[in-house]
């Protein structure tokens, strides 16, 4: 029986949620690509025009028997702000919102259920924007995109926004009773 499932995630620019989550255990593969919008195959070009709909989205397959849906998200709203709308840090546009595209219904309440948690919590000043919506489609990114911060690592974008999520990340696995 296969114990795979899949998770698409947004939230800011791709490199960073694939470094991150590239580095947690239980993840089999992440891509990096889009999602959200409505025309085929879009390239990073017309994405970063903000005007096709679509999101820089990983797609992360993970084995649930390792990691669940409900860590991924754990993970997910510690690296990124997801208060803030169509906005990243210095990455601004509705191509970088923070977005859950659910594949079925026990995705969609571990969402709204993990939204609800944090807004309740007011860990954040300002209520979760993160949208939830039904999963449609995924297109994978240029061959460029691919790894970027493996293959890049002293990269100006990667030293300044990635390291400091995959930190957070090394925090959050210190602090966990499970490996994540």
């Amino acid at each position: 029986m296969n114990q795979n499932e899949v998770a698409y995630l947004a939230g800011g620019c791709f490199w960073c949620l694939e470094a991150v989550f590239q580095r947690v255990g239980g993840v089999i593969n992440v891509r990096s690509g889009y999602s959200g919008g409505v025309t085929s195959h879009p390239s990073y070009e017309q994405v970063s025009t903000g005007e096709t709909a679509y999101a820089e989205v990983v797609e992360i397959t993970f084995d649930k028997n390792q990691i669940s849906f409900m860590d991924l998200l754990n993970i997910f709203f510690e690296i990124h702000n997801p208060t803030t709308l169509n906005q990243q840090g210095a990455d601004i546009g509705t191509q970088y919102r923070s977005m859950i595209l659910v594949t079925s219904p026990e995705q969609f309440s571990a969402s709204m259920q993990k939204i609800a948690e944090i807004n309740s919590s007011h860990k954040f000043q300002n209520p979760v924007v993160t949208e939830v919506v039904k999963f449609k489609e995924f297109f994978e990114a240029e061959e460029y995109h691919k790894n970027y911060y493996i293959n890049n690592p002293e990269n100006s974008y990667c030293r300044i926004v990635i390291d400091p999520k995959l930190k957070k990340l090394i925090d959050i696995q210190k602090n966990s009773n499970k490996i994540v």
